[in-house]
């Protein structure tokens, strides 16, 4: 009888012993929420996209003219070439469904695909705030897991201190100033780096590299002071918000040295905040920093996106937005889908 109970028991064990969060079944139904969310997202923004840029004042009939005057047959010509002449709703479903099947359609002023011109800057702007991120994501966590360690000391506050600081400066203007000592020199420092540009276009090979580097340095280093001070504060908080619980000090208890408690136990725990916020920089990664681009002249999506702004070059205008937003929202979902396996008790 009590062989039959315990072998009863066995079974009923793992059982017993399921995760709490999301069960196998459930996974898949808030997967698919994520993904109806993230859809509806997309169609919201191509909507704001089309309508939005048409406040913006400016005709782009006059800039495709070159301000020259022309007759209303030329006009006319040139409003049928890009689809003006149609009243806005059948703009606007043109415009959705070329936008669905990847047609952004045609730069008013590169007379170029819009597609073309975006997976042309791409890879620029990915060099320049791929890098960025990888230097203040892992600057900001580093330092935000050793102030909240050590919190209250001088460390602590210097690190928040100089993170808030510079967080709340504009990045246009830092950009500026370093332009102003670090290019220009201001006595007794000299120009060290160029002001602008992705290279000088004399090199080849290696030197190539190394020039893309040298003009890399003033944008990486704006960005970098900037942003890392987000990353530092969030993995703070959420790791102040973790040293009081029970399982750190049993941890402490068994001997366990201060430094394997944080990295083993501590910092797992508290990574679900700083997770959201490194897959919404990893977004706007693809977006770039527009003023960034535009103050060190930086050939990105970002720069483009300002030219385009100018003239307006509606098209062009459009498929950026839509670009950056749908990079932001493809991250918040792949963010969202990974939260279960960093904590079951999500989606519950």
């Amino acid at each position: 009888m009590s062989s039959a109970s315990g072998s009863a028991v066995e079974k009923r064990a793992p059982a017993a012993a399921a995760p709490r969060g999301l069960t196998r079944s459930a996974y898949p139904r808030y997967v698919a929420g994520k993904l109806a969310g993230a859809a509806v997202s997309l169609f919201a923004v191509l909507v704001t996209s089309f309508f939005l840029f048409r406040l913006i004042p400016g005709d782009p009939v006059k800039f495709m003219t070159g301000g020259r005057p022309v007759s209303a047959e030329q006009l006319a010509v040139y409003k049928e070439e890009f689809g003006l002449d149609l009243p806005l709703w059948e703009q606007f479903t043109d415009y959705c469904g070329k936008a669905l099947s990847g047609d952004l359609g045609t730069s008013y002023q590169f007379h170029a695909p819009v597609v073309d011109k975006i997976t042309e800057a791409l890879p620029n702007t990915l060099l320049l705030t791929g890098t960025a991120f990888v230097l203040y994501t892992a600057l900001g966590a580093f330092l935000g897991t050793r102030s909240a360690w050590r919190h209250g000391g001088l460390g602590d506050r210097l690190n928040t201190g100089l993170a808030l600081t510079l967080y709340s400066i504009p990045s246009f203007w830092l950009g500026l100033l370093l332009i102003i000592v670090l290019s220009v020199g201001v006595d007794p420092i000299p120009g060290l780096f160029p002001t602008g540009g992705m290279g000088s276009g004399r090199e080849e090979g290696f030197a190539h590299v190394l020039d893309v580097a040298h003009h890399l340095v003033l944008p990486v280093v704006t960005l970098v002071a900037v942003e890392y001070g987000q990353t530092l504060l969030v993995t703070r908080s959420a790791l102040l918000d973790e040293m009081g619980s029970d399982y750190l000090t049993t941890a402490r208890a068994k001997g366990l040295r201060d430094d394997l408690v944080r990295r083993r136990h501590a910092v797992p725990n508290a990574l679900l905040p700083t997770v959201t916020l490194v897959f919404v920089n990893l977004g706007r990664t693809v977006a770039g920093v527009i003023l960034v681009e535009t103050v060190f002249s930086w050939p990105g999506l970002g720069g483009l996106f300002y030219q385009a702004l100018s003239v307006p070059d509606l098209p062009l205008v459009q498929g950026l937005f839509f670009v950056f937003a749908a990079a932001v929202i493809l991250m918040n979902t792949l963010a969202d889908l990974l939260y279960p396996m960093l904590d079951p008790r999500v989606g519950r």
